[in-house]
């Protein structure tokens, strides 16, 4: 059974942004700290809503996670975050955008999920100059930010948002891929038919090969391999 959909992550899955985002989280957090963030603790939270990040590692730490708190960090960050990208764009992932034309060619939905704010999303999309909408002139059909589901990954809402925004009704027919144990976790916990791993981003291979997932590819470009 073929899939119908592609939903798929953005930084380290279609987007190149050289790992920005963590570097200026575990900056911004450990800031408003007052001491570092642990390598491992980090690693949980990646691959999940930027804001439930934040509240994860001050609440690791053994800070105030209050919501005041978290709105304050999350405001600095994403302010940093704009200043990071725009000294150093992010630029599409090889193989990427040929990868988009491809599956919606052959009549694949291609979704992008992903655990940034609408905001942010909306400017590395501008910035990479990619639309979203179902005519075949925009590079994706749709666009789902972690601000628009009651919970991020390993919560399967992203995958869902995606299959409502885009007319997908079977999960079976459903590709999630990621490059984090979390995105493989939500395309898991959703029942997509297809949860692909790929080695681009946060993870190697071989910490990916341990999760659960359906496949393991080198990256998002080849996935009309699966096809």
């Amino acid at each position: 059974m073929n899939f119908q959909l592609a939903a798929l992550d953005m930084a380290g899955t279609t987007v190149d942004e050289g790992g920005l985002v963590y570097d200026v989280l575990e900056t911004t957090v450990a800031d408003a700290a007052g001491e570092p963030v642990p390598r491992d603790l980090l690693q949980q939270w990646k691959g999940t809503s930027k804001r439930e990040a934040i509240q994860g590692l001050l609440r690791g730490l053994g800070q105030d996670p209050s919501t005041a708190q978290v709105d304050k960090i999350f405001d600095g960050f994403g302010e940093r975050l704009v200043t990071a990208y725009r000294e150093s764009p992010p630029q599409p992932i090889p193989g990427v955008p040929e990868m988009f034309a491809t599956l919606r060619s052959r009549g694949v939905k291609v979704a992008l999920q992903t655990g940034y704010s609408t905001e942010i999303a909306a400017a590395i999309l501008d910035g990479l100059g990619w639309t979203v909408g179902a005519d075949t002139g925009s590079t994706v059909d749709a666009v789902i930010t972690s601000d628009l589901v009651p919970a991020s990954r390993p919560a399967p809402y992203l995958v869902f948002r995606c299959m409502e925004a885009t007319g997908v009704q079977d999960v079976r027919r459903v590709l999630v891929a990621g490059d984090t144990p979390n995105d493989l976790g939500a395309g898991t916990n959703a029942g997509a038919g297809f949860v692909v791993g790929v080695a681009t981003g946060s993870f190697t291979h071989d910490q990916l090969a341990g999760e659960s997932r359906t496949h393991l590819l080198p990256s998002t470009a080849d996935l009309p391999s699966l096809l």
